[in-house]
């Protein structure tokens, strides 16, 4: 059984009525999660409130308490590839994680995770991520070192003041041209983890362009406006140009072990913004290519 060492959290929302049974909410807000698991976790310790103190399986929670809980899986295969650090400072670590390697602790992968790795590395067990993208996907994540300026880092995003460049690789080239703008609405599609277009106002937007033609195919780059789940990879099937060796689009591959060959030729190559702590531009680009 491998535990992750450090905890993570979920906070008790507003409309959770007081005195709620910890079990209840739990299996509300994780309904993946088989109700043993939760009682094997609470009766081991594993569960507390925000100050560390044991949560047992008789405890109620209260709106906007904040749970820490540790996560288990039986197994987890050992992800063969490095991530790289490109900088630090006081408040900010940025980080081009390797293909197949998750962001943070989901589903099978708890150690196996660019988070768990760099929490490790700086020993500080408060970084989190400001921004996410698919464990399939390689390239730059920004870490938050501190709290006291977590929020104006995150902010970035929200506000879509930072300025993101995504390199990806097809095998086809659309005959219309070399420059793309592509508009559309996004929704949760089915199964969940897929997205599909739908009728409505457009809720994501991306400006793509080939750089360099490959045989029938060829590199292109891609600036995402938005920043829409899974956007890049659709956008990229809506000028006919699928990102090669997707699983997810343009069709759902049946489910398969990671085959390290074959990557998704995707990479979120670059990211600009203005730091808010500092004031200064700052521009990261990912050392790692596509070839």
């Amino acid at each position: 059984m491998s535990r992750s060492p450090f905890a993570s959290t979920v906070t008790v929302g507003e409309a959770v009525p007081s005195g709620t049974p910890i079990l209840d909410f739990l299996g509300a807000r994780f309904p993946a999660v088989p109700p043993g698991i939760w009682e094997a976790r609470l009766d081991g310790g594993l569960v507390t409130d925000e100050r560390g103190g044991t949560l047992s399986r008789t405890a109620r929670v209260e709106p906007m308490m904040v749970l820490r809980y540790f996560r288990e899986v039986a197994h987890e295969d050992p992800i063969p590839f490095d991530e790289e650090v490109i900088h630090v400072d006081d408040h900010l670590i940025v980080a081009c994680k390797p293909h197949f390697l998750p962001v943070i602790p989901a589903g099978k992968f708890v150690n196996e995770t660019l988070l768990t790795r760099l929490r490790k590395r700086f020993d500080t067990p408060d970084i989190i991520p400001v921004n996410r993208i698919d464990r399939e996907t390689a390239g730059l994540v920004l870490f938050s070192r501190l709290k006291e300026s977590r929020g104006l880092y995150q902010g970035l995003f929200m506000e879509r003041k930072v300025s993101k460049v995504y390199e990806a690789v097809s095998l086809n080239r659309p005959e219309r041209g070399r420059s793309f703008h592509v508009e559309n609405r996004l929704v949760e599609g089915h199964p969940w983890f897929r997205m599909t277009e739908d009728a409505g106002s457009p809720n994501a937007v991306s400006d793509i362009e080939l750089i360099a033609p490959r045989g029938a195919g060829g590199l292109y780059r891609i600036s995402p406006v938005t920043g829409k789940k899974h956007q890049v990879r659709l956008h990229m099937c809506a000028i006919g140009a699928p990102i090669e060796n997707d699983r997810l689009y343009p069709d759902l591959l049946d489910e398969a072990p990671p085959d390290f060959e074959r990557p998704l030729k995707l990479l979120a190559k670059e990211v600009r913004f203005t730091d808010p702590v500092s004031g200064e531009p700052r521009h990261f680009i990912s050392p790692r290519s596509l070839d």
